[in-house]
C-alpha cells in the first residue's frame, strides 16, 4: 500500500538527506526510463515478502531471496531505512515487520468463538505500538489429535501465519502448547453481610460483587479467600456464583501473596512426584571434575539469601603480556547435574520459567533440596559449579576466558554490607582473615572492570529498588530504599561479563542457545521522545541509529535541573522491554552485541539452558542439551518470556496490595507524591514514601477543563494554561482505598503548574483533540487493518 501524502510529506522533512542518498543510489542502480532498474525488486515486492515470510523478514534473508549482492544490498539497506521513516515497517530484532503485525511464534489469549464456531484469539501482551488495532487470531483445529483441544480462556503458544482471505482476522494460528486450561474462575474474599447473604468482594478492580447461596459456599468461612465461578445472570440485582476452591484465609500471614498467585495462575506447589524426584537426588562426586575446592571462592548476597547459586575470586594477571590486569573468576552453582533434560524437576522447572518473590514469600522454581541444598554454594562445603576463567586488561577489557566444570568449596558466605564493610575498613572476625587475599583483590578488579564498563557506555538509569520490610503477622512495619554499595556494583559487573562469556563461547562453537536480547527504542518511541525533548529544549537527532550514550548525555544535561525526574522517566518509559530469544540482536541498554544469561540457573530456567549447552559445547559430560531440545529454543524462548512477564506483574500488584492495606486507615490525609503516569483519564501517582501508585482522575483535578497533551506527559487547563506533568511532585489526599484490589484514589491538593511553552502546547492540544473528534465522526468501512 503506498504511503499517505501526509505521512510521505513527513518523511521527506525528517529524513532529506537519507532520501537523497537512497535517490542516488538509485540512480546508479537504475536504467534511463525505468523506476528502478530491472533486476531490483520495487517497494511493493519487498512489503508483499516482509508480510508473507514473517520468519525470513532479515535484512540479509531479503537480500537473498531477491539475488540482491554487493551494491543492491546497499540499496536495499536505505529502502528499508526509508520505509522504517515512512512508518510502513518496523524493525523487531534483526527483523522487518509490518507495524501492528504478531512475530512468528507468539503468546495468545482465546476469548472468543467466531460464527463459525472456530477459536478467536488476542496477543496476551500488549503491543510495542498501544495505539494501532489489536491483531486477531484465528486458532486452526490441530490435526490428528495429538495435543489437548484448546478452549475459550486458554492462554496457548501458537505459531501464526498472515491470513490470506480478503475478510476475517489478520492471522490464522495453530495451538504448540496450552499452558493451562483456565476455568471462568472469579477470585475473592467470603464476607457475610448483616442480612445473612453471602457475598464475594472481587480482588479485580473491574469486577462486580457477586452473591452465594449457602448451599453452593462449599465450606468457605466468613473472610476465606475463594475461587467462584458464576453460575447465572438475573435481569436485576447481582449476580450469583458457586465456591470452587478454599485458597484460604485473608487473614493469613502470606494471603496478599497468594491472591497475585492464583489471580495469575502461578504454580506454587511441586507435585510428588517431582519432590520425590528432588529428595532422591545424591551429591555430585568429583569424578570428571576439575578439583578446584582450594580456590578461596567467595559468595556476596543479601543478608536474607537463602541459595547461593554464584561465588568469585580474583587476582593479578601473571602475564607479562598483561601487566597490570587481573583473571575474574565466577563459579556457578552446577544445577544441570541435578536437573536433566525431560525429567519431572524438568518439566515443573520450565512450567514455572522463573522463580517469583514476593516480600513476605518466594515462589521457587525448584523444590528447597535442590535450590537451598544441593545447588546452594554453602560455606565450607564442597559443591559442583560450572566455572568461568576471565582475564581482564588494565584497560578493563576482557580479553580472553575459558570455561571449566569443577568441584569448589566456598572460602566465606558474605552479605554485600560485610563485604563493603570491610572494604571501608570495618572488619569482624568473618572478613577480618579475607581481606587481603580475597576481598581487595576482588575490589581491585572491580576498579578496573569499572574503566572497560565506562568505555562501553552502557545506559546509565538511576532507578532506587525499595524492599518493604513485614512485621511477623505480614503487614507493612516500613518501606526502605537499601543503599547502593559498590559490592552489589562489583557483583553485577562480574556476572555480566561472566555472561558475555557465555554467549561468545557458545557461538564460536555453533551451539544452539537462548540470547536475552534487549532492542534499541522503536522508531514510533523515539518520536515520541524526540518531541517531548523538545518542549524542554533538547533536541534529538532523527534518523541516526540511538546509541546508549546518546540517552546518557541527555540524562546528564538535566542532572541538578528541574527536569531531572521527568525525564529520566521519559528515557524509561522509551525503552524496550528485553525478552529471551534464538536471534541475537545484542543488548541496547548494556551495549553488548552478544548476551545470555548463565549466572542463575537456580531462579531462571534461562540460564538452565544456556548450562545445558554449555556442557554440549565443552564436552563436558552427557547431561548436556540435546538435539532435540536445541529444535525446541523458539518455543521455550517464547515460554520463559511470558513467564517472567507474569511474574513481574504479580510481584508489582502484591506491592500495590500491601500498601494500600496499610494505608486503609489513613483515609482523609495528605501525602507527597510524584506523578508517575499521565493518561487522557487522569494522572496516576507515586507515593515515593511507599513505592506504591494512585489515580486521580482528571475531572477532580479542579475547577478548570482539563486537555490532554501527549507529547509533553501532561494535562493542561484550558482557562489557565496551567497543569500537571510527568515527574512534578505534588501533594495529595487520600479519598478512597481498595486493599484487595490494590487500588488507591487520590484527589489533588497542589495548585496546577505553570509549564515551559504551555500556551502552544495547549493550542496542539485542542487541534488535536478537534482532528480525533473529526475522526471518530467518520464512518468506517469493514477493511482489516
Amino acid at each position: 500500500m503506498p504511503p499517505s501524502p501526509q505521512r510521505a510529506a513527513r518523511s521527506r522533512r525528517g529524513g532529506k538527506r537519507k532520501r537523497t542518498d537512497l535517490a542516488r543510489t538509485r540512480a546508479e542502480h537504475t536504467a534511463p526510463g525505468s523506476s528502478t532498474a530491472p533486476h531490483l525488486p520495487s517497494r511493493e515486492d519487498v512489503l508483499r515478502f516482509i508480510s508473507e515470510n514473517p520468519d525470513r523478514s532479515g535484512k540479509r534473508e531479503i537480500a537473498k531471496a531477491f539475488g540482491l549482492k554487493g551494491g543492491d544490498r546497499i540499496w536495499l539497506r536505505d529502502m528499508l531505512r526509508e520505509l522504517e521513516q515512512e512508518g510502513l515497517l518496523k524493525r523487531k530484532r534483526r527483523r522487518h515487520m509490518r507495524p501492528g503485525t504478531l512475530p512468528h511464534v507468539v503468546v495468545l489469549d482465546i476469548f472468543s468463538r467466531d460464527a463459525e464456531g472456530g477459536l478467536l484469539a488476542r496477543p496476551a501482551e500488549q503491543q510495542e505500538d498501544e495505539d494501532a488495532p489489536v491483531p486477531l487470531v484465528t486458532i486452526r483445529p490441530q490435526r490428528g489429535g495429538r495435543r489437548p483441544a484448546a478452549g475459550v480462556g486458554d492462554r496457548v503458544l501458537a505459531r501464526v501465519y498472515p491470513n490470506e482471505a480478503e475478510t476475517g482476522p489478520a492471522y490464522d494460528g495453530r495451538v504448540m502448547k496450552i499452558f493451562e486450561k483456565r476455568r471462568r474462575a472469579v477470585l475473592g474474599v467470603l464476607r457475610e453481610a448483616a442480612d445473612g447473604s453471602l457475598r464475594i468482594e472481587p480482588v479485580e478492580r473491574r469486577q462486580p460483587e457477586l452473591i452465594v447461596d449457602e448451599a453452593f459456599r462449599k465450606d468457605a468461612k466468613n473472610g476465606d479467600l475463594v475461587e467462584v465461578e458464576p453460575v447465572s445472570r438475573g435481569r436485576y440485582g447481582l449476580s450469583k456464583a458457586k465456591v470452587l476452591e478454599v485458597v484460604g484465609s485473608i487473614a493469613s500471614e502470606k494471603a496478599v501473596s497468594l491472591i497475585a498467585i492464583h489471580a495469575h495462575e502461578i504454580p506454587h506447589i511441586f507435585p510428588d512426584r517431582v519432590l520425590e524426584e528432588a529428595n532422591a537426588a545424591a551429591p555430585a562426586q568429583l569424578a570428571g571434575r576439575e578439583d578446584w575446592r582450594k580456590v578461596p571462592l567467595v559468595t556476596i548476597d543479601p543478608p536474607d539469601a537463602k541459595d547461593h547459586d554464584d561465588a568469585v575470586f580474583a587476582e593479578a594477571d601473571t602475564d607479562e603480556k598483561n601487566h597490570g590486569g587481573y583473571i575474574v573468576t565466577v563459579a556457578i552453582a552446577d544445577v544441570a547435574y541435578y536437573v536433566r533434560p525431560d525429567s519431572a524437576l524438568d518439566r515443573e522447572a520450565l512450567r514455572r520459567g522463573n522463580s517469583v518473590y514476593f516480600p513476605d514469600r518466594v515462589v521457587p522454581m525448584l523444590p528447597e533440596r535442590i535450590s537451598n541444598d544441593l545447588c546452594s554454594l554453602r560455606e565450607g562445603e564442597a559443591r559442583p559449579a560450572l566455572a568461568v576463567r576471565m582475564r581482564f586488561s588494565p584497560a578493563g577489557r576482557k580479553i580472553g576466558h575459558s570455561f571449566h566444570r569443577v568441584m569448589m568449596r566456598s572460602a566465606g558466605s558474605l552479605s554485600y554490607e560485610e563485604a563493603q564493610a570491610a572494604m571501608d575498613g570495618k572488619c569482624d572476625d568473618k572478613t577480618g582473615p579475607l581481606l587481603e587475599t580475597v576481598l581487595r583483590p576482588l575490589f581491585n578488579a572491580y576498579a578496573m572492570l569499572k574503566r572497560g564498563r565506562a568505555a562501553r557506555e552502557p545506559l546509565e538509569l538511576d532507578l532506587p529498588e525499595r524492599k518493604i520490610l513485614l512485621k511477623p503477622d505480614g503487614t507493612v512495619e516500613r518501606v526502605i530504599v537499601p543503599p547502593r554499595l559498590d559490592a552489589h556494583k562489583l557483583i553485577e559487573e562480574f556476572m555480566i561479563q561472566a555472561n558475555v562469556a557465555a554467549a561468545e563461547t557458545l557461538e564460536a562453537a555453533r551451539q544452539a542457545l537462548i540470547y536475552r536480547v534487549h532492542d534499541q527504542p522503536s522508531l514510533a518511541k523515539q518520536e515520541a521522545l524526540r518531541e517531548f525533548l523538545a518542549t524542554i529544549g533538547i533536541s534529538l537527532a532523527r534518523g541516526a541509529a540511538l546509541r546508549p550514550a546518546q540517552f546518557n548525555g541527555i540524562l546528564a544535561r538535566v542532572e541538578g535541573s528541574e527536569h531531572e525526574q521527568l525525564v529520566s522517566e521519559v528515557v524509561l518509559r522509551s525503552q524496550s522491554q528485553a525478552i529471551y530469544t534464538t536471534d541475537n540482536i545484542g543488548h541496547f541498554g548494556l551495549n553488548l552485541r552478544r548476551y545470555a544469561h548463565f549466572t542463575s540457573p537456580i531462579r531462571r530456567y534461562a540460564d538452565l539452558i544456556v548450562h545445558r549447552a554449555l556442557i554440549a559445547a565443552k564436552g563436558f559430560g552427557e547431561d548436556g542439551l540435546r538435539e532435540a531440545d536445541a529444535e525446541r529454543l523458539e518455543e521455550i524462548s517464547a515460554l520463559i518470556s511470558a513467564t517472567e512477564r507474569r511474574a513481574m506483574a504479580a510481584e508489582r500488584e502484591t506491592v500495590d496490595r500491601l500498601v494500600a492495606e496499610h494505608l486503609a486507615g489513613r483515609k482523609g490525609e495528605e501525602f507527597s507524591a510524584r506523578i508517575s503516569g499521565v493518561t487522557k483519564a487522569g494522572v496516576f501517582v507515586l507515593l515515593p514514601e511507599y513505592g506504591a501508585d494512585g489515580f486521580i482522575p482528571i475531572s477532580t483535578l479542579g475547577d478548570d477543563y482539563y486537555i490532554y497533551d501527549e507529547p509533553r506527559h501532561a494535562v493542561i487547563g484550558q482557562k489557565s494554561g496551567r497543569g500537571f506533568q510527568l515527574g512534578n511532585s505534588v501533594d495529595v489526599r487520600l479519598v478512597e482505598v481498595a486493599p484487595l484490589a490494590g487500588a488507591m484514589r487520590f484527589e489533588m491538593v497542589s495548585d496546577p503548574f505553570r509549564l515551559p511553552g504551555s500556551s502552544k502546547s495547549l493550542h496542539k492540544a485542542k487541534r488535536g483533540v478537534a482532528r480525533g473528534a473529526k475522526r471518530r465522526a467518520r464512518p468506517t468501512g469493514g477493511r482489516r487493518r
